[in-house]
């Protein structure tokens, strides 16, 4: 196993977890559980996204693509202001 990322927090390495095993990659989650004890360990570095090292290569290429990625053009509401209101 070889840890290939480290997600900002826990959403975003969910998100990276179902889209590497929808590419037919399986990773592993490292660190989630240490996010309760935040106040006395570091804020960062806690989360590690782990794969295969044979997979590793590709998983890496997936997660840039993921990270480059922009919105699409006109994906806002016509009357979009920069404010969402749910």
């Amino acid at each position: 196993m070889q840890r290939i990322y480290e997600p900002q927090d826990l959403l975003e390495g969910e998100l990276l977890l179902g889209m590497l095993a929808s590419e037919g990659i399986e990773a592993h989650l490292t660190g989630q559980h240490l996010l309760g004890a935040v106040g006395e360990l570091p804020a960062c570095g806690l989360l590690g996204l782990m794969v295969d090292t044979v997979q590793a290569e590709r998983a890496q290429q997936l997660i840039a693509t993921y990270n480059a990625a922009q919105p699409l053009a006109h994906d806002e509401p016509e009357n979009f202001q920069g404010v969402l209101l749910c």
